[in-house]
Order: structure tokens, then C-alpha cells, then sequence
């Protein structure tokens, strides 16, 4: 199992916390490969921690769908089913609708002026070509009204459905497109008009559209 050695280290974070980012991280990018046999061992060398560490960052990723763990026989990093989008984005579409609509009380010129740069940089890495970017950007600008909507539980929510998400762009190599720049367009003017039912109802119809758009 070919682990990196030279990775970037979470700060500020305990050892459980540090081995389940990482790890995360390589499950998502797939530098540990679907149905890869994970031993604790060698995960606990290559990030210079404990077994313990390791073997608690295995079960937060096993409650959270990344891996497999059969008691006295194996752990294996889960399948990447394309399929799956279809059940992920919705959920997500319905909390994104929901942030944007929270966030509207939150907002100021700052937010906004950061929603348009955001959205420039957008176009610019579709238009490139460089989908990992655009894929990125396009995080960074949903994640900014959901840090404006200001509520735990959402972010909790998102955060675990958009690393999901995140796995299946980088298996399935699922490129966004520019209907989803035009789309932030029209979201960000609604946000400007303080119309959160609007906002949310466009956020809702970016979502679905991208599931749409990938599955078919």
C-alpha cells in the first residue's frame, strides 16, 4: 500500500482529529483506493502516531461511510458507486436552499463583493480547463453562505455529505460546467435584493441541475 510521507499535517488538532483528516483526504483523492486493505500498523508509521489514534480515526470514517471494518479480519476503504450522486445531492441541495436563506440576515457588501470575486475565479478555472480548481472554487462559494447562515448543525451536516461529494468528482472525474457559474449569478443577485425565498429556491434548482447533469 504506497502511503505519501511528505503530506501536509492539520495543526492545532489532536491525533485522532490529525488521522482522520488525513486519511479522509487520501480516501477522497484516492491515493487509497476503493477496496484498498488498510492496516493500522502502516497507517500509524507513515503519520508517526499511536495504533490508538489510527484505530479511532477508522471508526469515525467507518460511521461515515469510508471504510469497512470486519472485526479480526480486515479494514477496506468502501466502493465509489456513481449512482450514489443521486442520492447525495439532493439532501445537499435542501441544506445549501436552507443556508442561503439563513445567511440573508448576515450579509454586507464584503460578503458579497467576495460571492462576485469568488464566482469570477470560477469561470476562469472552467473555463481553463482545471477541474480540480473549478471544483474547489465552487466549495469555497457555497461555504461562505453557510458560514453566514451561522448554524452548527448544518455545517456538521454539509461538511460530511460534501466530502462524499468530493470523492466522486475525483473518482468519476465529473467536471462542472458554466451553468453553474450563471446560476451563482442569479443567486447572488437575489441575496443582493435580501429575497431569501428566491435565493434558496435557486440554490435548490443549482443543485439539482448539477445531479441531473452528471448522472445522465
Amino acid at each position: 500500500m504506497p502511503i505519501p510521507v511528505n503530506h501536509a499535517k492539520p495543526v492545532r488538532v489532536t491525533a485522532k482529529e490529525s488521522a482522520y483528516l488525513q486519511l479522509q483526504q487520501w480516501i477522497i483523492d484516492g491515493t487509497l483506493q476503493p477496496e484498498e486493505k488498510l492496516t493500522d500498523t502502516e497507517l500509524a508509521t507513515a503519520l508517526n502516531l499511536s495504533r490508538t489514534p489510527i484505530r479511532e480515526a477508522l471508526q469515525l470514517l467507518e460511521a461515515q461511510g469510508f471504510v469497512e471494518m470486519f472485526p479480526g479480519k480486515a479494514t477496506r476503504v468502501t466502493k465509489v458507486d456513481k449512482e450514489d450522486i443521486k442520492e447525495l445531492l439532493p439532501p445537499l441541495a435542501a441544506l445549501q436552499a436552507l443556508a442561503a436563506e439563513l445567511a440573508i440576515p448576515n450579509l454586507d457588501d464584503e460578503l458579497i463583493e467576495l460571492l462576485e470575486d469568488t464566482n469570477r475565479r470560477f469561470a476562469e478555472a472552467i473555463e481553463s480547463g482545471d477541474h480540480s480548481s473549478s471544483l474547489r472554487i465552487d466549495e469555497e462559494f457555497h461555504q461562505y453562505m453557510v458560514d453566514a447562515a451561522n448554524n452548527t448543525y448544518i455545517t456538521t451536516i454539509l461538511n460530511r455529505l460534501q466530502a462524499h461529494v468530493r470523492r466522486q468528482f475525483f473518482h468519476h472525474s465529473l467536471v462542472l460546467t458554466m451553468h453553474s457559474h450563471d446560476e451563482h449569478v442569479q443567486i447572488i443577485e437575489a441575496l443582493k435584493a435580501k429575497d431569501g425565498e428566491k435565493a434558496a429556491q435557486l440554490m435548490k434548482s443549482n443543485w439539482i441541475r448539477t445531479t441531473d447533469e452528471l448522472t445522465h
